[in-house]
């Protein structure tokens, strides 16, 4: 999966993080964000919307039907960027959702489809079955999708983020990490450990709560920041 900004320049504390990059999304894509609850997978997927929002049309879907405050955080963040968010009734079936869903947004000719799935890591077995459903009512009506499944883990959480890393690649085939709370204490050293033993390619990373703060990641700027060279 690719995004598009033009130019984009960050700063993280007094450096210079993320560089003039340019990046871009293809379209017609639908992408599955995965996560355990509070890693931030909800605001990433706003995050990510509002960077996309001006060139594609984009929808979202509220997957995480068992928490009514994932679907209302997804709603505040569909407003924002004046986006669709299909949702269902709390502890609806979250296949049959991003199925009807899927047909809603292709109908309205939606370009970009942003799923937010559940996390509920204390009930493994559950989750794994629930993921699987929606990748197959998903492969019902676009065969070849999800064109990518990101996963969200919390920086702060150390090496607990690297075991959620590879319980959720057991479940699924995950094709790109987002970390996030990069601005509070950690320092981003679990970065290190999930690149060198999983071999899965980081691609943002959250540096704050505004709607702004989620950059390319770069592993070059992040390993001299870490090492705190100028």
């Amino acid at each position: 999966m690719r995004l598009y900004t033009s130019e984009l320049v960050k700063k993280y504390k007094a450096r210079t993080v993320v560089d003039h990059v340019s990046i871009d999304v293809n379209q017609g894509e639908i992408v599955g964000l995965l996560g355990p609850n509070g890693a931030g997978k909800t605001t990433t997927i706003g995050k990510l919307a509002a960077k996309l929002k001006d060139k594609h049309q984009i929808s979202l879907i509220a997957a995480d039907t068992f928490r009514a405050a994932a679907v209302e955080q997804l709603e505040i963040w569909g407003q924002r960027n004046n986006i669709r968010v299909y949702k269902g009734s709390n502890g609806c079936d979250a296949a049959a959702l991003c199925f009807d869903g899927l047909k809603e947004a292709l109908k309205q000719d939606d370009d970009i489809v942003f799923i937010d799935t559940a996390g509920r890591l204390q009930n493994k077995t559950g989750l794994m079955d629930e993921l699987k459903k929606i990748v197959k009512v998903i492969k019902k009506i676009i065969p070849d999708a999800p064109h990518a499944t990101l996963l969200t883990i919390d920086a702060t959480t150390g090496q607990n983020a690297l075991n959620q890393v590879k319980t959720f690649k057991e479940m699924v085939d995950v094709s790109g990490l987002i970390v996030t709370k990069l601005d509070g204490t950690a320092k981003g050293g679990i970065i290190v450990a999930v690149a060198e033993e999983t071999g899965i390619p980081i691609h943002y990373i959250g540096i704050g709560e505004g709607i702004d703060d989620l950059d390319e990641f770069n592993a070059r700027d992040f390993a001299r920041n870490l090492l705190e060279i100028k």
